[in-house]
Formats: C-alpha cells, structure tokens, sequence
C-alpha cells in the first residue's frame, strides 16, 4: 500500500510517499515552497537518486501538488508507474481542538470542524485544509486521513489545560492549554517501551522533542498528562524564533513602548525571540555553538537559557508524574545536539539521573540509552519519525 504523506504549511508542502506493504520503506521526498511568491522552489528526492531542485512561479498549493504528482510518474525519475499506485493521503493537520483525540478518515464533517478550529489556528489549519481539498480534486477516489498534532494530549485532566483567566473564555472561544508534537511524543515512548521491552502502562515518562520548535510531555500510563506548549505553539520552552513561556506584562509592556498593533507582536513572539532573539546570531544551534567557539557571549547565554528551560520543565514534570521511569530526547536537537543533552543533564542526580558522558559524545541519532548503569531514571536518545506515524494512521483508517 502506497501512502502519500502531506505537511501543508502557509506557503510550503512537506512530502514523502512510503511503501506500507510490509515495513515501511520510503520511495520518495521533498518540499514546495515559497508558495505564492514570485519564484517558488521544488525539490524531489526519489529514494536511491540524486535530487532535483526546479525553481519556478507555484502560484498556489494547487500547483504544488501537481508538481509532486507529476514527479512522482515521471517516466525518468518517478517511482511509480502511474497515479493509481497512490491507495492512501495521510494530512498532518496543527489542530484537531476538543473535536479530535484521534486521527480521522478525512468526511465532510470532519473538515467543517477542521475549518471551525482555523480560528484557533489560523497560520496553520487553513494551510491543512487547502491539502485536503486540494488532494480531493486531483485524487477524488484516494481515501485520505487526518492527523492531529493536537490529539494525543486530550487526556490532559482538567487542572493541566485550564488557564487562569475567567472562564467563559475557556466556555465561549476555546481558550486553554492543546499542546502539540502529539505524534512525536505518542512515536517515541511507545518505541523506547518496546525497545527496553516495558510495558508503557506501567512506566512514568519525559518526553523532550526538541528543535526549532521545542515541547515536553509528562505521559503516565501512555497517556499525555502534561505538556509544555498550550493554546498555540509559542508556549513552554524557548525555541528557536519563540519566546515561550513570557510574563504577559512584560509583553504588553514592549508592545506599549514600541507601539506594537496585534500582527506585530505576534511577529515578536514567534519569529524574533527565542535563542534567535536572545543570541542575535541565529536560530540555528549549530550556528549557535560556531558563535560560541569565536567567544560570542550571547550564543552562550542562549544555549545556557535553552537547556535550562528544558532541565526546568524536566524537574516540574517529575514532580506532576510522582517520579519518573524514563527520560527520552528527541527531535533535530535532542537527538543530534550532545552538549544540550549533557547541559539539561547535568546535577540532576536527585531525580537519579546520571548519563554517561562519553556515550552521549559518541551517539548521534541513534536510538541508544545514554543513562549510567547505576541511574535510577533511564535517559534515552529516540529518533522520531512524525511522517511514519502518520502513514501507519492512515494505513489503518483507509482499510
């Protein structure tokens, strides 16, 4: 079974198409972007061939998909033989609101409730929704599946989602704590369980899935219970361009002194914070650590801000979860990025865990238990694979 996977960004569509006959095996991959803009980018990249990269106007996501439906059958570099190969869409969607705590055949409701939640969303639902509808018509017979990075922390009680503001607000618009990454964190306890041969149900879980974007979970039990980012991404961790967790006065008084409308604080936020914001230099981290080798003290402080934020949330969610079995870093970072592991680790022995530094320094993306042998918490490296988990959904629904 062929599934095509879609990320639809505002002016951007992520791809891949994987064979789900018996293990996953990817065929193809790429991304459109500049959408919209005067010369868009296509890259393809079939599995076991070189990439190409055509530079040319996509005025919408309409044309995008064609550019990928045609790459896909080319007679010289296609990996299939014709559109009908393709049995399955599988749709990351940002936001599933209280509608969704699971992923969903795509029907005519489930799109409604999709477009309603773009309100909550509007940088991002609009954009799902323009794949979805945009996959209906040129594979109008294809089954397609929805989903959510929101879904998985539905279990969130009460006390973790409610904010402390008036109510109603939380009764008329919808105005609590979502959280995202749903399907990286959900991906990465379920694979370090089966990997340390756990019974999930039984175990107290930190999940670190960092990068650009950067979230942490509490799961007990395998269900989400806690988790750092709330009614949109730029809560919790400081991020790459976010500011994550920020005194709401402090924001109203920038916006004062600096005449900030609605749009322009928003900017502030989620483009011009974060390590970016602090260090001046980049959000790149690798950018980040070469400023840091030249004596760039700001690259320093952003790093250390970084890893402390991660350690903080890491010591919080111990405390909500009464102990905590298992440590997991994840993401670009998390798993490529070995001093922030050791930084976020280090004098943590009251929580009992301990790494064993010259493993840490030696692995990189591999999944891998980093953790000494005398270390009360187990800490791992998982690679995450937020496209898979969403071609194994899609596979299921589409049967």
């Amino acid at each position: 079974m062929n599934v095509l996977v879609l990320n639809c960004g505002s002016s951007s569509i992520k791809y891949q198409l994987l064979n789900m006959d018996t293990e996953a095996t990817l065929l193809a991959k790429g991304i459109v972007e500049k959408i919209g803009l005067a010369c868009g980018s296509f890259t393809y990249k079939p599995e076991g061939k070189e990439k190409s990269v055509i530079e040319q106007p996509i005025p919408d996501h309409s044309a995008g998909m064609d550019l990928i439906l045609k790459a896909l059958v080319d007679p010289r570099n296609g990996v299939l033989g014709s559109l009908a190969e393709i049995n399955a869409v599988g749709h990351r969607v940002a936001h599933g609101g209280e509608y969704f705590s699971e992923s969903v055949r795509v029907t005519p409701d489930a799109k409604e409730k999709i477009r309603a939640l773009s309100e909550i969303a509007p940088l991002h639902n609009p954009a799902n929704l323009k794949g979805i509808e945009t996959m209906e018509r040129l594979l109008p017979s294809v089954p397609q599946v929805a989903v959510f990075d929101t879904s998985f922390h539905q279990t969130l009680p009460e006390k973790a989602y409610v904010y402390g503001i008036p109510y109603e607000y939380y009764e008329k618009y919808g105005v609590r704590r979502y959280g995202f990454h749903g399907t990286s964190h959900k991906f990465v306890a379920e694979k370090a369980c089966r990997l340390l041969g756990w019974n999930i149900a039984e175990k107290k879980i930190i999940t670190c899935h960092l990068g650009n974007g950067a979230s942490i979970t509490a799961i007990q039990g395998g269900k989400s219970v806690d988790t750092s980012m709330g009614f949109t991404p730029v809560a919790g961790l400081v991020m790459g361009t976010r500011a994550g967790d920020l005194d709401l006065g402090a924001l109203l008084y920038v916006c004062e002194k600096e005449g900030y409308d609605l749009a322009q604080a928003n900017t502030f936020i989620n483009k011009q914070s974060g390590v970016q914001g602090i260090s001046g230099v980049s959000s790149d981290f690798r950018e980040l650590w070469s400023a840091v080798e030249v004596g760039n003290k700001r690259a320093g402080l952003a790093l250390d801000v970084f890893s402390y934020n991660v350690k903080k949330y890491i010591g919080a969610y111990a405390a909500a979860l009464n102990g905590v079995d298992l440590v997991i870093f994840t993401g670009g970072i998390g798993e490529n990025d070995q001093p922030i592991r050791e930084a976020v680790c280090e004098d943590m022995d009251f929580f009992g865990i301990r790494i064993d530094k010259q493993l840490n320094a030696s692995i990189k993306g591999k999944d891998t238990v980093i953790s000494t042998a005398d270390s009360r918490t187990k800490v791992m490296v998982i690679s995450t694979d937020e496209e898979l988990v969403i071609a194994m959904d899609t596979v299921r629904l589409s049967k």
